[in-house]
């Protein structure tokens, strides 16, 4: 596996005004995703999970340390700058489909490269429907379609992007245990071509277990790390954290 950092953090902090009051979210965070791996940020409600991956996709700015993508700092970048590299190099998966209603699921999937100026993406979106199981649902609607079937949709979608990083925010949240298994192994999958990485927010045991490594967030800190490790492992990991925040 490639050692190369695409997503490098260093001290990392966030610190919010209340009032009179300051609140720490985030404290002297440090972490590297590598070139080919797939990462799980796993910790309770409130742990700090989901401002993390806010300030990692530069939608917000931290109040102290660094974050760098792909070699590029995010305080450096003005905030369409920021936006560029959203655009160009970085993919989303939500637990929320985001699809657009009223276009079908092939044209959901053609719809960033058009947005893009590009005019021969309709066998690329083919091909990764059919990738996703979904070569014979090219032309329905959303409301048409289960929502393992939309996730499999927006994660097509991300794909034909063919961003670098990927942030997965709880992808299999919404699914039946099956189809969550499968979009699960396909950002996998992806995050092992070389050059790409894959970061996926949790609470899953599962889904962390299927990443290389799993970063342990509690009150803010990352609190412990494992590699490869099992389902049980990570369970009581995760349990033993929520025993000790208590």
């Amino acid at each position: 596996m490639n050692s190369t950092p695409i997503i490098n953090v260093k001290g990392l902090g966030k610190t919010v005004r209340l009032g009179q009051e300051s609140l720490t979210i985030l404290e002297g965070i440090d972490l590297q995703v590598n070139s080919g791996e797939t990462v799980a940020l796993v910790g309770a409600s409130g742990s700090g999970k989901s401002t993390l991956l806010g300030l990692l996709a530069g939608l917000d700015l931290p109040s102290q340390g660094d974050i760098e993508i792909l070699g590029q700092s995010l305080l450096q970048l003005d905030e369409e700058g920021r936006a560029r590299l959203r655009a160009e190099q970085v993919g989303f998966v939500f637990q929320s489909f985001l699809l657009l209603p009223t276009l079908s699921a092939l044209e959901n999937v053609m719809l960033p490269a058009e947005l893009r100026g590009e005019t021969r993406c309709e066998p690329r979106a083919r091909e990764l429907l059919a990738a996703v199981g979904l070569g014979e649902r090219l032309h329905h609607l959303p409301p048409r379609l289960s929502g393992g079937e939309q996730q499999r949709v927006a994660l097509a979608r991300v794909l034909a992007q063919q961003p670098e990083v990927i942030f997965a925010d709880e992808p299999t949240g919404a699914l039946d245990t099956r189809t969550g298994e499968l979009v699960l192994a396909e950002l996998v999958r992806i995050a092992h071509t070389p050059g790409r990485c894959v970061l996926v927010v949790t609470h899953d045991p599962k889904v962390a277990a299927a990443c290389d490594r799993i970063l342990f967030l509690r009150d803010g800190l990352l609190v412990q790390e494992l590699r490869q490790a099992p389902v049980e492992v990570v369970a009581s990991t995760l349990a033993g954290l929520g025993r000790n925040g208590a």
